[in-house]
């Protein structure tokens, strides 16, 4: 539920009464969108190739042999130890993007994320140098989990507060399609490099973000910061501590959002991590139709993600999070029932579906929904404080999913999968609409009559 009190909130009835903001949103709108989604893409980048890293390389170059099961483990438990640093990493980002503003968290975010990576491809392995190597690859990965939660909610707030009122769902969901772009291009480099001889097949694909990361802070830097933040500021409505203030007013918006998204995470985590991971175990052969199917899929996802998002600027935000949540409980135990005999069509079939189009659809619409809940001045703070813990949840996916396949078999998968669903659906069931009839009504004349206001006073 949106702050009805929040007098900057275009969805709050107070909201176009007493802002100074232009309908039509600022000057910059594009290029802070643009810029969001290509900071978002190199970000998930550097996140999403630890987790392909981990699923194909990581149990046997940072554990021990020994046991094959329990490094997989091992590996997927790295992999989460990241997820759970993103919660303190979005508390602090939000923190200090409703404190001091939205763009130097960006920049920020993502330098520390870049370094963190790179380092990552200069690791010693275990046979060089034994336990040092994972306690090394444990810490970076903690460092990467601050990085990562301190980035989305700058990124989305920014595309969103510079958009046109009555577009917010689109422009909120551009930074959202550098998600997949992100993992299209990590994907795809792994598929690249699979065929390097020894640790470079994984060194090369954290080694070369470094230049993703000099692009993205070049475009970041030159942005500038919300007017919804600015002025906010200049009335003097910036809350003392973001922080608290949100943990004591939105708690229930909090929990609404870390329903919304434990079943993205889920979805995602489960397929492009687990079962990549189970696949490859099973048909090691398939791992390069398995990377180019998530490679695939994830290109598809852009668009996904971009037509998702402008929809609900047509139908409002719950129906398209209604039927994603819907269509992924009936995707649970088709997807193992598909891909066991490791047919190369089918598993191509199930990475697209699942990938590209009901996480898409999902994340398409998260952007505006998860943003809606809160009001200008703690709106970082709180969207990003729970996303990041639903994301800590979800990290623990590919770890629970191997648990529970190695009691349950493959059903235990599928059955994880569609608990995530089931919590999503009661999130959105239980959240209201935003952007209904109502709000696109009143946004749309808001909107017409700004821009015949501009085109009267050119004349």
């Amino acid at each position: 539920m949106t702050n009805a009190t929040d007098p900057t909130h275009p969805t709050s009835p107070a909201g176009p009464a007493t802002t100074q903001q232009s309908p039509l949103g600022s000057k910059d709108r594009n290029k802070t969108a643009i810029a969001a989604a290509l900071g978002t893409s190199v970000e998930n980048y550097d996140f999403i190739a630890y987790g392909t890293a981990s699923a194909l390389y990581f149990s046997a170059v940072f554990f021990p042999e020994s046991d094959r099961f329990v490094g997989t483990l091992l590996s997927f438990a790295t992999l989460a130890v990241g997820f759970l640093m993103r919660p303190l990493g979005g508390a602090i980002g939000g923190y200090l993007a409703d404190k001091f503003g939205r763009k130097p968290v960006l920049v920020g975010a993502m330098l520390v994320m870049g370094g963190a990576t790179f380092l990552i491809g200069l690791l010693p392995t275990y046979a060089t140098v034994g336990v040092i190597a994972p306690i090394l690859l444990v810490i970076i990965r903690m460092i990467q989990g601050l990085a990562f939660g301190a980035e989305w909610g700058g990124a989305i707030t920014m595309a969103y507060e510079h958009a046109p009122w009555n577009r917010r769902g689109m422009y909120a969901a551009i930074p959202q399609s550098g998600n997949p772009l992100g993992i299209a291009l990590a994907s795809g480099m792994f598929l690249v490099c699979a065929n390097l001889e020894g640790d470079w097949a994984w060194r090369i694909p954290f080694l070369l973000s470094a230049v993703l990361v000099v692009v993205a802070l070049v475009v970041r830097s030159r942005l500038s910061e919300s007017p919804e933040f600015e002025e906010a500021k200049a009335e003097g409505r910036i809350e003392k501590n973001p922080f608290l203030t949100t943990i004591r007013r939105d708690w229930k918006s909090i929990l609404r959002v870390i329903a919304l998204r434990i079943v993205e995470s889920f979805a995602y985590y489960s397929t492009a991590t687990y079962l990549l991971n189970y696949l490859t175990e099973r048909y090691p052969d398939i791992r390069p139709t398995a990377l180019g199917a998530i490679t695939a899929a994830s290109l598809i996802a852009i668009v996904v993600t971009f037509l998702a998002g402008s929809l609900t600027d047509r139908i409002g935000r719950r129906p398209i999070y209604v039927v994603g949540c819907v269509v992924a409980i009936l995707f649970a135990f088709p997807m193992y029932l598909l891909t066991n005999d490791g047919t190369p069509a089918l598993v191509v079939a199930v990475f697209i579906f699942g990938i590209g189009f009901i996480h898409a659809s999902l994340t398409g619409t998260q952007g505006s929904l998860l943003t809606e809940q809160f009001g200008t001045s703690t709106r970082t703070s709180g969207a990003s404080l729970g996303y990041q813990i639903a994301a800590a949840l979800g990290g623990f996916a590919p770890l629970l999913a191997a648990a529970l396949v190695g009691w349950l078999g493959w059903p235990g998968a599928s059955l994880l999968y569609m608990f995530a669903a089931v919590v999503g659906l009661i999130g959105i069931l239980i959240t209201r609409e935003t952007y209904g009839k109502a709000e696109r009504a009143r946004m749309n004349a808001l909107v017409a009559e700004e821009r015949a206001r501009v085109t009267a006073s050119t004349r």
